[in-house]
């Protein structure tokens, strides 16, 4: 039961709505030339609520329930990419991993320092020898009451702000593929433990990406997560609910990007005539919406899947696939009704460059769209062709 009421809501949403686009992008003009947040940033972010407001209250959250939460980060997704990609993981995975996969004492000791950021994590899966799923190479040996991790990790977020880094690794490599691996929460001041430069992407600037490398790094078995041999679920569900997180990031972007294409359409003229009068422009736009809609449509329909206790696994990464076709229309269409001065970083109407470099990381985390359309395809099979 969230602890806002629908009005108070509301004036929620249009908080965080000025935030990402008034606060948060007047930042964003330092982060695209230093490729860091500086602390200005976090401070808005903690004071604005959006570490507390997706927690459950009994861990000094507000409660809102998954749709809330949805709703919430379709706002800050109008703002910079970065700072979307921080927020977005601070919704979900950053505390929902340790919730639903922590032991009591785990759980106990740091599920109520995730409200003020006193702590935050990283999520850390994907190999550059492996992949993000079963073939990973990272060894987990236990020793006592000990395990001993020896690997390395690429392309890991938040690396540059966190105190734990959920860890995925190998415990019984002669295991069937859904069990070799288990999951630990590991404190980022372990010795053995070590973070790897890696360079600056080509949008949502700010965020922090690393390598890890884990050498002889000893961990007590109170930090495992789940069970030994859960680590392939628990990474699964993990990314299946931040995929539907992925696909509402997207729609914020994408829904910034058509008022901004209608306000250029409205005041651009060209042979006596404004733009929104040619019925080109007009099909374009009537496409851009519909899309949107569609998806947005999606994205509840998920979260109502989500609160139900529902399998969300398909609608999951159906709602990325759509989101990354939304995205990709919507942008190259805002790009063309723009014409020349959408290519350009200073835009009296927003960032429409930024936005266009933005969204392309969105083709990649959690899963490119060969990997949701395997997904897919695999549940749909399975159930002859029914969608629940």
């Amino acid at each position: 039961m969230s602890k806002l009421n629908e009005t108070e809501f509301k004036a929620y949403l249009k908080q965080i709505r000025e935030l990402a686009e008034g606060p948060f992008e007047e930042i964003q003009k330092e982060v695209e030339v230093t490729n860091k947040f500086p602390k200005e940033f976090f401070k808005l972010a903690i004071e604005n609520n959006l570490y507390r407001c997706c927690l459950p209250v009994k861990y000094g959250g507000w409660g809102l329930n998954e749709l809330e939460i949805l709703q919430v980060q379709e706002e800050f997704s109008r703002g910079p990419g970065g700072m979307r990609m921080h927020l977005h993981y601070a919704a979900d995975m950053n505390w929902r991993i340790l919730d639903d996969f922590g032991n009591k004492e785990l759980k106990d000791e740091y599920m109520n320092k995730f409200a003020d950021k006193t702590i935050f994590t990283c999520f850390a899966l994907t190999e550059e020898t492996g992949g993000t799923g079963a073939d990973l190479h990272t060894m987990a040996v236990k020793d006592g009451d000990d395990y001993i991790l020896n690997g390395e990790k690429t392309l890991i977020s938040h690396t540059d702000c966190c105190e734990f880094a959920y860890v995925i690794a190998v415990t019984n490599p002669t295991a069937p593929k859904d069990k070799r691996l288990s999951a630990f929460f590991v404190p980022v001041n372990t010795p053995g433990y070590e973070t790897v430069p890696m360079p600056h992407m080509m949008g949502c600037r700010g965020a922090g990406h690393a390598g890890l490398r884990f050498t002889n790094m000893r961990l007590n078995k109170k930090y495992l997560l789940g069970k030994e041999g859960d680590g392939l679920k628990i990474a699964m569900h993990s990314l299946s609910v931040s995929r539907a997180h992925i696909a509402v990031s997207n729609l914020g972007m994408a829904q910034r990007m058509l008022e901004m294409s209608i306000a250029r359409a409205k005041d651009r003229v060209t042979f006596g005539k404004p733009l929104i009068k040619r019925q080109a422009i007009q099909q374009t736009i009537a496409d851009m919406g519909t899309e949107i809609y569609a998806l947005r449509m999606m994205v509840y329909d998920f979260a109502k899947d989500y609160e139900d206790g529902k399998d969300i696994e398909m609608k999951a990464a159906m709602c990325k696939l759509h989101s990354i076709n939304t995205v990709k229309l919507v942008s190259d269409y805002c790009l063309e009704i723009f014409g020349g001065i959408g290519y350009f970083e200073d835009n009296p109407y927003g960032p429409v460059e930024r936005l266009y470099r933005d969204c392309r990381a969105m083709w990649l985390e959690e899963g490119p769209r060969t990997v949701q359309r395997l997904t897919v395809s695999r549940k749909l099979i399975a159930s002859g062709g029914v969608i629940d």
